[in-house]
């Protein structure tokens, strides 16, 4: 499943480290695997500019109507910022915190952890993020989007 997002609630600039990777009405082209333990975004900031690609771990999405769906985020996420060529690794200290507060047991944070660990060796493989990651530019999506109304 493929999702434009156009007017995201972000309060603030989004980064990593000192990197603004996403504003206020910043477009987001979402990717949603079925059966997958992540998600991915193509990141942007408001005028457009791609910044990099982003990945939640996260409990397989149900979808619950057709514009509906629901997912348990697991706190850990991937970041490939459009300048890098590997993948970082991000809020391994959140998903710490969760499993020490009880937020989450220690089976599902061992899936999350697996999980990214396999998005990392995918990346080091040169096997992600998939081909249609790439192919759905933000003027793609857009177009689609303008097309289907």
């Amino acid at each position: 499943m493929v999702r434009i997002t156009e007017r995201r609630a972000v309060r603030g600039p989004g980064g990593v480290d000192d990197t603004v990777i996403l504003e206020p009405g910043a477009p987001v082209v979402w990717f949603t695997f079925p059966g997958r333990w992540h998600d991915v975004g193509r990141f942007h900031l408001a005028d457009g500019t791609f910044t990099g690609i982003y990945a939640n771990i996260l409990e397989p999405v149900e979808v619950v109507g057709p514009h509906e769906w629901r997912a348990v985020d697991l706190f850990l996420d991937l970041w490939l910022a459009e300048a890098e060529p590997a993948p970082r690794l991000l809020d391994e200290d959140e998903l710490e915190e969760a499993l020490a507060r009880g937020w989450l047991d220690a089976a599902t944070g061992a899936r999350a952890r697996a999980e990214a660990e396999r998005l990392l060796e995918a990346a080091r493989a040169g096997t992600w993020p998939p081909a249609i990651v790439r192919e759905w530019t933000l003027a793609r999506a857009r177009a689609a989007v303008r097309g289907s109304t």
